[in-house]
């Protein structure tokens, strides 16, 4: 099974929020998921960004690709937090 990590939207019309999740690569979006990962907040001045970076690490260790998209956001989880 390809696994993905990416970004699955919910919120409202015209308010983003997305969850960061590990799913199989034929799911939908915002259908199914192995394990949620973070969360990512767009909408605030800073674009808040909660990562479990254990759980990344391990998903990457094990194969899974992240989309362009959460690669972006996983560089500057780790920018700010070293």
């Amino acid at each position: 099974m390809a696994v993905k990590i990416r970004l699955a939207r919910g919120g409202a019309k015209k308010r983003p929020f997305y969850r960061i999740v590990a799913s199989d690569a034929r799911s939908p979006r915002d259908g199914r998921f192995l394990e949620k990962l973070g969360t990512y907040n767009p909408m605030t001045e800073d674009g808040t960004l909660n990562v479990d970076r254990a759980r990344v690490d391990y998903w990457l260790s094990v194969g899974a690709q992240p989309t362009d998209a959460v690669r972006r956001l996983l560089r500057k989880a780790t920018a700010t937090a070293g």
